[in-house]
């Protein structure tokens, strides 16, 4: 099935389409246009086919990977990730994008947990291999950098709808990240109805500046341009921004999905400079009142929030682009997405109520990955429970109060607390160990821990931030660490986070 501009976008879940089918269809009528522009390069899609084509037979032939095995990519943002990203969907198989600022023992975790057979990453993480494939017996390590031309036929393996495509692994409230099951037809049906309300035309060309590894950026800056034959404009480096306002105005990039922060960045460096964007969207962490002001103030292009989550693909909800845009409004579901709210018991919640935001669509993930009672937590009665707290106001614009689930979100990226504490409580004489956020402009929100000691000891701090810097990625890791004779409790022994929250205005 082909995908079109010549009229509104043609559905995709009426038939058993999948991506990698859907990428060389637009590769093949697209061949010739390009697709990606990288500094001084660029890369048209007759040769990302070329490339994809020659991962799937690299990874079938001389890696025996099968249908439904389980490929890693570890990679930074490059022209590579695409094609190595669709190779490993046309071999069969299921991609597992990481995260490039883990360590390894939190990329050992993942492949381990998944069962991946492959693992693809470049050079630059040559000297940290040995520590995963002596921690994963058979693991294949790949260099992105050393395939060279296979020739052979088109390699496209059959795969249905409803098979799984992508694992994307989100941090877990229990100190272990799950493995978020996203099918063919979960992707299409999120990147179909986010081209609807985002009004994409045959002219736009897609900036990507956060990391193709987060959902986020997955879905709306890798797989929707993909499919879509929009080029992309693939930003080489944030610093300075006056080089990357360069590239940006250089490649004509028109629409700019970013994390709030980055727009606080853009709104400084480029208030006197004319820019080609005709639209940004910001996702991935709720957007300040203030941020948007600024940015209002000085730009004129319109910035619009949205919502989402890794197990819905992950877009939920944007304010409209032509309409009324609710300043700390998430917006409004996107098509064939609905959004509901419900109580502790599971049962609807009038407008205007806060509770539970709920999400049922075709972009609901399958379940976690071998996880059944976690999935069926979170799955249920045809309903995703988001674990963030809301509600819907009278004109249909919904809104975040609060996180259910006690979540931090660092630059973009999911955050949680149990993790970082366990890691804590793995120091020596650490007694008690709580994690909370606190607001920070760069990042949005950083981590803050609180710990008590054995009656009798003192705490190393330079100790302590060696010891989390070795187990945790950088983001992860609390900028201070508060020492307190006893971490306050209620009644029945739970941590009150509520009371070190309080304390946190005095910790600068």
């Amino acid at each position: 099935m082909s995908l079109d501009f010549s009229s509104q976008p043609t559905r995709l879940s009426c038939c058993n389409v999948t991506l990698h089918q859907s990428f060389d269809e637009t590769t093949n009528r697209h061949a010739d246009k390009v697709a990606i522009y990288w500094g001084d390069d660029t890369f048209t899609y007759s040769s990302l086919r070329e490339q994809t084509q020659n991962w799937a037979r690299h990874l079938t032939r001389d890696h025996g990977v099968q249908p439904g095995d389980r490929v890693g990519l570890w990679l930074q943002n490059s022209p590579q990730f695409i094609p190595v990203l669709f190779g490993i969907l046309s071999a069969g198989a299921i991609a597992i994008p990481i995260n490039t600022f883990l360590k390894p023992a939190e990329v050992s975790y993942m492949l381990s947990d998944s069962g991946a057979k492959v693992l693809i990453t470049n050079a630059e993480r040559q000297p940290i291999l040995g520590e995963l494939t002596t921690a994963i017996t058979g693991l294949s390590v790949i260099d992105v950098e050393s395939l060279t031309n296979i020739p052979g036929d088109t390699v496209l393996v059959s795969r249905k709808e409803d098979d799984l495509a992508v694992l994307i692994y989100t941090s877990g409230t229990t100190g272990h990240p799950k493995g978020a099951m996203l099918s063919h037809k979960n992707l299409l049906s999120n990147v179909q109805s986010t081209v609807q309300v985002l009004d994409v035309v045959e002219t736009d060309r897609m900036v990507v500046v956060l990391p193709m590894f987060h959902s986020f950026m997955l879905c709306v800056g890798v797989i929707l341009p993909a499919l879509f034959a929009m080029p992309i404009v693939i930003i080489r480096s944030l610093s300075p921004p006056k080089n990357m306002l360069m590239e940006l105005i250089r490649h004509k990039g028109t629409i700019l999905p970013a994390v709030p922060q980055f727009f606080r960045m853009l709104s400084s460096a480029a208030s006197t400079i004319p820019l080609p964007l005709r639209l940004c969207v910001s996702g991935g962490a709720p957007l300040p009142r203030e941020i948007l002001r600024e940015f209002q103030q000085r730009m004129t292009v319109p910035l619009i929030e949205g919502y989402g989550l890794s197990e819905a693909s992950p877009v939920v909800s944007l304010n409209p682009i032509n309409g009324l845009q609710k300043e700390g409004s998430i917006g409004m579901p996107i098509p064939d997405v609905e959004i509901c709210v419900k109580d502790d018991h599971g049962a609807l919640i009038e407008t205007g109520q806060t509770g539970e935001i709920c999400v049922r669509g075709a972009n609901v993930m399958l379940g976690y990955w071998n996880r059944p009672e976690e999935t069926a937590s979170t799955l249920r009665d045809g309903w995703l429970h988001t674990g963030d707290i809301g509600n819907v106001d009278a004109d249909g614009y919904w809104h975040i109060t609060d996180r259910k689930k006690d979540m931090l979100i660092v630059n973009g990226i999911n955050v949680y607390p149990r993790e970082i504490e366990e890691i804590l409580y793995q120091f020596p004489n650490v007694k008690e160990a709580a994690v909370v956020g606190v607001p920070d402009i760069k990042r949005g929100e950083t981590p803050l821990a609180f710990v008590s000691m054995n009656e009798g000891t003192l705490l190393d701090e330079k100790l302590l931030h060696e010891h989390l810097r070795g187990k945790l990625a950088d983001y992860k890791v609390p900028r201070q660490v508060r020492v307190l004779p006893a971490l306050p409790r209620n009644a029945t022994g739970k941590i009150l986070k509520t009371q070190l929250r309080t304390l946190t205005a005095s910790a600068d």
